[in-house]
């Protein structure tokens, strides 16, 4: 009973002093104005993005690479494509309206809308169309269909992380649109 009770206090110290440690930490964190610096300089955001207008410039494929602070996912335009629409969200597939999700893998999905049609893409919705195996970030890119002019793609993601989308030139008389998603948020 005795023994019961010291280790009932000591529990209780305990907690009482991680408390009072962790408290104080923050409260000086903020007292000095610090925060935490944001990794790599990535100041992205979570938050869908939106650009550009539907074309015809058909996709030609996709690729995936890693850098030392994202993922990078690229899908490659025969032509000048520019429109796209990428958000955290459930995807459906182009067409049939069926949710992606059960099918993507990692924890959270963002859904890619492409304004350009995938004439001659060398998939089928559903396929899982990279190898992601070893990635920090991505987990799984899956193809949607393309239905009136628009490709959907659901991109499974570790986590909820902040992306950006860029439009780049090239090669050639061909454009691409850009996925990097970071591998974390702040340092």
């Amino acid at each position: 009973m005795r023994f019961t009770r010291t280790l009932m206090a000591v529990t209780a110290v305990l907690a009482v002093l991680l408390t009072t440690v962790g408290t104080a930490t923050a409260a000086d964190r903020l007292r000095a104005g610090v925060t935490a610096a944001p990794y790599c300089g990535i100041t992205w955001g979570s938050t869908g993005k939106t650009g550009g207008d539907l074309n015809p410039a058909p996709l030609l494929t996709t690729r995936t690479g890693q850098q030392d602070c994202y993922d990078r996912l690229v899908f490659e335009f025969d032509g000048n494509a520019d429109g796209y629409s990428v958000g955290y969200g459930e995807v459906f597939t182009e067409g049939q309206g069926l949710a992606m999700s059960p099918y993507t893998a990692g924890g959270a999905v963002l859904r890619v809308q492409l304004r350009e049609p995938a004439v001659g893409y060398p998939y089928r919705a559903g396929d899982h169309v990279a190898a992601v195996l070893g990635y920090r970030t991505l987990r799984d890119v899956v193809y949607g269909g393309t239905f009136e002019g628009y490709s959907t793609f659901a991109v499974g993601v570790r986590a909820q992380l902040p992306f950006r989308v860029l439009l780049l030139a090239g090669p050639g008389t061909h454009s691409r649109i850009v996925l990097d998603v970071a591998h974390q948020w702040q340092e």
